[in-house]
């Protein structure tokens, strides 16, 4: 059987905490604990950006139609 680092982080043990630390960067585990920086992004995804960006163009214009049905009408 492997050896569990995490063997001793019961509730409440002093040691609960030493894998959580603010200055653990993943050195115990041979990884960084916060992303991976080393891997490239990948392409930008032009239709699947122009299609949010549209959907948002759209939500306002509802909105603007909405504020625009709920105004008074001013008497002439």
């Amino acid at each position: 059987m492997s050896d569990d680092p995490h063997l001793t982080d019961a509730p409440g043990h002093a040691d609960a905490v030493a894998h959580h630390a603010t200055d653990d960067h993943g050195d115990e585990h041979g990884h960084d604990d916060h992303a991976h920086g080393d891997e490239p992004l990948g392409p930008l995804d032009v239709p699947a950006w122009g299609a949010g960006i549209l959907g948002v163009l759209l939500g306002l214009a509802v909105v603007l139609a909405f504020v625009l049905a709920t105004n008074p009408v001013a008497p002439a």
